[in-house]
């Protein structure tokens, strides 16, 4: 486990998956982050890699050949990242292709992830990515994040509210109960003071596409934002959370789950990203805790 700590925040990263592991809130004395507990959810903030969400029946096609991801989300967040670069203020991890991720996963790649602890800002923490394609023809990809945040002690996440800035309405998609997307059914969120409130009787997870969101805040019951999440980079933003749980899950992601039915090769794939031999793409988030 590897460690950032500055006067406010007391942050844990695990080798494994780079996952962001713990964030303890010195200010307010609350954990501000998911634990993991595996009779709920098991995990806290995985990053989505080489895919985010499903695919149809745990295949995808590629080249003529089928390929078989029978988990979701990929395969980065169960393997053992190798740790780069460490100091009291940041972090880095890196994931390369090897022989056993090219058996289910056909591309050369390498993946930075950089956890930051901001040096002006000491409630600001960024995270950031580089996706490299280290081989000699396009990859194709997903990524994104998968952050569970709490909300303040002694308040249910049914009490709080989502605060999108700026915004008075929003369109998402939804996913089946399988967890794929519905494309064909477009809803619209209707915001109040830039807030909706958060309840069962919304579906369990929202899809927004089409960088509608830049920007989506954890708000207290009382209206005051509690953790705000900055997301510029990434053209979806999806929240979902778990009945049994108590968090609220805030996704930036590139690329998304399948849609339902869908059976085509994984260039065809809805907001696939592509990155051309030896090139680079960087992409981040910034999380902000307030308190």
């Amino acid at each position: 486990m590897r460690i950032l700590e500055n006067q406010e925040l007391y942050v844990e990263i695990a080798d494994k998956g780079a996952e962001l592991s713990r964030i303890w809130d010195k200010r307010t004395g609350c954990e501000r982050l998911w634990n993991a507990d595996p009779s709920i959810w098991n995990r806290h903030a995985p990053i989505l890699f080489p895919f985010v969400g499903k695919v149809t029946e745990g295949k995808y096609r590629w080249k003529g050949r089928e390929y078989e991801m029978k988990t979701q989300h990929g395969f980065a967040r169960d393997l053992d990242f190798v740790c780069t670069g460490e100091t009291s203020d940041s972090v880095s991890h890196v994931l390369c292709s090897t022989r056993s991720t090219k058996e289910i996963y056909p591309f050369d790649f390498c993946l930075l992830v950089r956890h930051r602890l901001d040096k002006t800002d000491p409630r600001l923490l960024h995270v950031e990515w580089e996706v490299s394609n280290t081989g000699e023809e396009v990859m194709y990809y997903s990524i994104g994040g998968h952050p569970g945040f709490l909300p303040p002690e002694n308040a249910k996440k049914e009490d709080c509210f989502l605060g999108f800035p700026g915004q008075t309405q929003l369109n998402y998609i939804s996913v089946d109960p399988a967890g794929f997307a519905i494309p064909e059914t477009l809803h619209r969120l209707e915001l109040q003071n830039f807030m909706a409130p958060y309840g069962k009787s919304l579906p369990e997870t929202w899809i927004f596409e089409n960088h509608q969101v830049s920007a989506v805040e954890l708000v207290r019951p009382d209206g005051i934002p509690w953790v705000s999440l900055y997301c510029e980079d990434f053209p979806i933003l999806a929240v979902w959370a778990n009945d049994a749980g108590p968090f609220i899950c805030l996704e930036p992601w590139c690329g998304r789950t399948d849609d339902k039915g869908f059976a085509g090769a994984l260039c065809d794939k809805v907001c696939e990203e592509q990155l051309p031999p030896g090139e680079t793409k960087h992409i981040a988030y910034r999380i902000r805790f307030h308190g």
